[in-house]
């Protein structure tokens, strides 16, 4: 029964996954939606307390981040931004000008190769104050559907519970609820351009 309920779990992410990557392709005037968005995740009061705080860099039709990182730079913040090693894990990254940034392999933005083993660099995920958090598909409660690879499940188990987890996404990869299991991690925050909507959080598991 149990291996049924994994299996129609799993068949029900494909098909959403495969609706939220439609929906993010179509929509439009990415540029300055995006912008709004992040304007948002900035006018927050856990950003303003923040001192260390965690970026995503936008892959493919993701909300843009990237151009508001140069602004976030200038915040007397520590800005920090993951990037994935050779072992498929994300590592952490003190980013302090975007000319340390590189377009690598994968065409994904990311720390030049030189500067990601500079010992003073590398942060560890419990220096986070505050953690944007990429996806695929959300829902209001703060269900979070990533691509399926648990890159981000495993650097949040890391994160420590005072750390708000922020989600970052159009209002079209909304769903009305997003099939959570028991090691899936809730949003304190779902940020659209039409709301933020609180989540959970870690406090709760459905």
């Amino acid at each position: 029964m149990e291996t049924n309920t994994l299996t129609d779990v799993a068949a029900r992410k494909t098909q959403m996954r495969a609706q939220a990557h439609e929906n993010r392709k179509n929509q439009v005037d990415k540029d300055e939606v995006s912008q709004k968005i992040c304007a948002k995740f900035m006018s927050l009061p856990e950003y303003a307390a923040a001192s260390t705080v965690m970026f995503y860099v936008d892959v493919r039709t993701e909300v843009r981040t990237r151009h508001n990182l140069q602004e976030a730079l200038g915040h007397g913040k520590r800005i920090i931004v993951p990037w994935c090693n050779t072992d498929g894990e994300l590592e952490l990254f003190w980013l302090q000008d975007m000319a340390e940034m590189a377009v690598g392999m994968y065409k994904i933005l990311e720390p030049r190769e030189e500067l990601r083993s500079v010992a003073e660099r590398h942060i560890d995920p419990t220096e986070l104050d505050l953690i944007m958090v990429p996806g695929v598909g959300f829902d209001r409660r703060g269900g979070r559907m990533g691509h399926g690879k648990g890159y981000y499940d495993k650097l949040l188990q890391h994160a420590r519970p005072d750390a708000p987890l922020v989600a970052l996404a159009f209002e079209c990869q909304l769903f009305p609820e997003i099939p959570m299991q028991s090691h899936d991690i809730y949003m304190d925050k779902v940020i659209t351009e039409a709301a933020v909507y609180e989540g959970l959080g870690r406090s709760k598991i459905a």
